[in-house]
């Protein structure tokens, strides 16, 4: 009982001594400290709600089933003692007799078979699956394996190896089939899924990021590239790229690799274009493309002041060919075409994308900067398909040299039986190069065909035109069969 009343008197001591000092503090104190607290709340109320990722289960689910693994065969003949990795062993090789034991018996040639794996996606019910031409190209025999573990031999409608796209087809109805997307549609930084058979392991899902768009890449120049950090490896290139709709916004087609494997770099064709490319296929088993008939490059900022042009944009022609759709036209070397139908070029890789969209026959208008002017003319392509696109042979290097100075080129001009020779109208040519032309690119052997948009004939009348040229110069050379632009400064 004692113990428990002093225990209730110092209870009661602690309290009033409490009370006193929130009694007696200081009203700027108690302010602030309702300000601070004021703060803290608000401050916890800014902070966003934690996002969660999103999960991809239900798209799989409902898509995946409409994604295929395709395997092909194609059968490879060797010719005796010609082994995958040592071809070509002949009787008088040191290594013939080594080789020859794992050959007995008779010398007749020996067929294998090769096979690899892919990807592609069912477009239609009634059996059409979209994938990769690489995927298919050259196969004896190409099997679609199904979710449901069914197997199909497919035939193979049309491939379009510039597009790299192909189209198969299988008897079987009532199949799953994709959602279809717009591409055009997608974002930087946009969510993206592919599902596919990296390494043959069937209905594998990866996603990621669309890390850029209209992607232009070497011997790709038709197809505007959407670039994704989709882990891709081999065994998904032909197979379906989804947009979080569950909408096939892209087939995947290529990685950027030193490994030959995955290194963040994979790269998609849009499913716009591929549509397009399908419905030629599935009409007529190939795909017409408008042909203009012109070289292009790129026009730098050095080219830029080189013509006169207020900016770097447009295309720069540097070769027309004879007969060609441009020529009957009366488009020039040095002709910048900075719109095409009216919309705006400004890579090379879009003229050509216009190009390929358009049919041939297509009549096309072009805006040109010609001497310093705009012009305007009418094209009629012609057919990438059947239009040949001559090739000049690469170039024998005369002698004798005649050395203007100031250009840091030793030149020549070229008699008629060597214009001959070289199937070329080119009348001066490169034979020793130094300085300031070296350290622009041109090289020994180079044909100067023409300055800016100005042919030249003679070293006397390119001297002249440079002299007009100022401090820079487009000097038009022809190269290994190819025609090309070099910014020169001098």
């Amino acid at each position: 009982m004692r113990a428990l009343s002093w225990t209730v008197v110092y209870t009661l001591v602690i309290s009033i001594v409490v009370l006193s000092s929130v009694r007696y503090s200081q009203p700027s104190e108690a302010v602030e400290s309702v300000r601070t607290v004021a703060a803290l709340n608000t401050a916890a109320s800014s902070v966003p709600a934690v996002v969660s990722l999103p999960s991809f289960a239900a798209l799989v689910k409902r898509e995946g089933p409409a994604v295929v693994n395709i395997s092909t065969t194609q059968k490879v003949t060797v010719e005796p003692f010609a082994f995958p990795g040592f071809p070509g062993i002949q009787p008088d090789d040191p290594f013939f007799e080594f080789f020859r034991r794992f050959n007995p018996g008779d010398q007749l040639p020996r067929e294998y078979e090769t096979q690899s794996l892919g990807s592609g996606f069912i477009i239609s019910q009634d059996g059409y699956i979209m994938s990769n031409a690489h995927v298919v190209a050259n196969a004896d025999e190409v099997v679609v394996r199904l979710t449901d573990k069914r197997e199909f031999k497919a035939k193979v409608i049309g491939i379009d190896q510039r597009s790299d796209i192909a189209l198969l087809k299988i008897a079987a109805s009532g199949l799953p089939v994709v959602n279809i997307g717009d591409s055009s549609r997608l974002e930087v930084g946009d969510w993206v899924v592919a599902i596919g058979s990296p390494f043959g392991f069937s209905n594998s899902v990866s996603q990621g990021i669309v890390s850029a768009k209209e992607r232009s890449l070497p011997g790709g120049d038709i197809v505007p590239f959407i670039q994704t950090d989709v882990p891709i490896n081999p065994g998904n290139s032909g197979g379906p790229l989804f947009n979080l709709n569950g909408e096939v916004v892209g087939i995947n087609s290529q990685i950027y690799s030193r490994s030959g494997g995955y290194m963040g770099l994979s790269f998609a064709i849009p499913i716009d274009m591929a549509m397009k490319i399908k419905d030629d296929l599935q009409k007529h088993g190939s795909v017409k493309r408008g042909w203009l008939g012109v070289r292009i490059q790129d026009v730098t900022a050095e080219h830029a002041q080189s013509f006169n042009l207020a900016k770097p944009s447009g295309v720069l022609v540097a070769s027309v060919e004879k007969g060609g759709p441009a020529e009957r036209a009366g488009m020039q070397i040095g002709d910048i075409i900075l719109k095409f139908n009216g919309k705006e070029i400004s890579s090379g890789g879009e003229l050509v994308r216009a190009v390929s969209d358009s049919a041939p026959g297509a009549r096309v208008k072009l805006q040109l900067w010609r001497e310093g002017a705009n012009k305007e003319v009418t094209v009629v392509l012609g057919d990438a398909a059947s239009d040949d696109v001559s090739h000049l042979p690469a170039n024998k290097m005369p002698n004798k040299a005649l050395e203007p100075e100031q250009l840091g080129m030793s030149l020549r001009e070229l008699n008629r039986d060597e214009q001959k020779m070289l199937k070329t109208d080119a009348a001066i040519i490169v034979e020793a190069v130094n300085g300031v032309a070296a350290k622009s690119g041109i090289q020994a052997g180079d044909l100067i065909v023409a300055i800016n948009s100005k042919r030249v004939s003679s070293i006397k009348q390119l001297r002249e035109v440079l002299d007009r040229a100022g401090k820079r110069a487009a000097v038009l050379v022809q190269r290994g069969g190819n025609m090309m632009f070099i910014p020169l400064r001098f």
